[in-house]
């Protein structure tokens, strides 16, 4: 356990907005982690753990403890049908899908170039370009921070949905992700059925080759956020009906969608807001990208308020043109609990 001197948390989330922790500890394992939250001086301080805060947005200053978790470490074992990774929480996802493939073990390369650390990736259920974490997740390994005890949970166990887990529900207090096991099966399947991946050729593709053209892709599209502050992208895309969507074809003809059931499809929060002719709005120093309308970011002195009321502002807007009310990816986290855009702007 290692106790920073520093009280800014600009450094250690992406939005990198100048708000303050009383507290912010470095957990280099699980028994560190244990020992934070069952220290004396800290019992009755709010704490969260926080990876590099790639999907957070700080609504106050933290009135508590705030916990990097460092948990590193990788260990392979191969078997005759594949790969079974087991990877440290605070591991970088980005360069862990670096690794793989640079080692010949493909299934990860459609996750190139997402922020964040492992043991952030089952909260989310972290997914693109046709790929989810749901898909290559064998187990989650994580450590009730109140009684010590260990617990293994699988695949199944982990509830995984859209952008969801029990990581966001049952587990979401006094729970801590400590390791993430991924299965990557030794023959591999290339996943081009999504977006610019379609124009590959299965037959000679690698996943080197995918790797290399997902980086593109989203480096083309989506800010770097060591130098323009993002969370990525801030809107989950809106499941609908497929009827209601038939409905908004008739207005709409190059409306983008992506089914998920027999009944139900997936739209393009990114190109609702763009027919908004959001693209490049400001309040503050927060500002919708002007490539990519999904993300909003921080132009070097945006404040959590200007973050906040333009997210609203997109809201709203795009609810009064489509009638579709957006959900924000983005945690939003107060002075003492998680909260959402809503509670704030009350």
């Amino acid at each position: 356990m290692n106790i920073l001197p520093e009280k800014s948390l600009a450094p250690f989330h992406t939005f990198h907005l100048d708000v303050n922790a009383d507290v912010i500890a470095e957990a280099n394992s699980p028994a560190d982690l244990l020992a934070i939250w069952q220290s004396e001086e800290f019992q009755n301080l709010p704490k969260l753990l926080l990876g590099q805060g790639s999907n957070m947005l700080f609504t106050a200053p933290f009135q508590g403890v705030v916990v990097l978790n460092r948990i590193k470490g990788i260990k392979v074992n191969e078997t005759a049908q594949g790969y079974h990774l087991d990877v440290g929480a605070g591991e970088d996802w980005h360069q862990l899908v670096k690794w793989t493939v640079a080692n010949g073990i493909a299934g990860l390369e459609n996750l190139a170039l997402i922020p964040g650390c492992v043991g952030s990736s089952p909260i989310q259920n972290i997914g693109a370009y046709g790929v989810e974490l749901k898909d290559v997740c064998e187990y989650v390994d994580v450590l009730d921070l109140k009684t010590g005890a260990q617990e293994r949970l699988s695949n199944r166990d982990c509830l995984f949905g859209y952008r969801d887990s029990i990581f966001k529900h049952a587990y979401k207090d006094n729970k801590a992700i400590t390791a993430v096991g991924l299965f990557l099966p030794r023959e591999w399947q290339p996943q081009l059925a999504y977006g610019p991946l379609a124009e590959l050729d299965p037959a000679s593709i690698t996943a080197h080759d995918v790797f290399s053209r997902i980086c593109t892709i989203r480096q083309e599209k989506l800010p770097d956020p060591n130098l323009i502050g993002n969370a990525g992208s801030f809107f989950k895309n809106p499941v609908i009906s497929i009827a209601l969507r038939d409905q908004m074809l008739v207005s709409y003809s190059n409306l983008p969608s992506y089914a998920v059931s027999d009944t139900e499809c997936k739209l393009a929060a990114g190109w609702l807001i763009d027919q908004c002719g959001l693209k490049g709005y400001q309040i503050g120093g927060a500002k919708v990208h002007q490539q990519q309308a999904l993300v909003l970011t921080n132009t070097g002195t945006a404040t959590s308020a200007d973050v906040t009321r333009l997210a609203a502002y997109v809201v709203e807007q795009v609810k009064l043109k489509f009638g579709i009310c957006l959900e924000h990816e983005v945690r939003f986290m107060s002075a003492t609990a998680e909260t959402n855009l809503a509670e704030v702007m009350r």
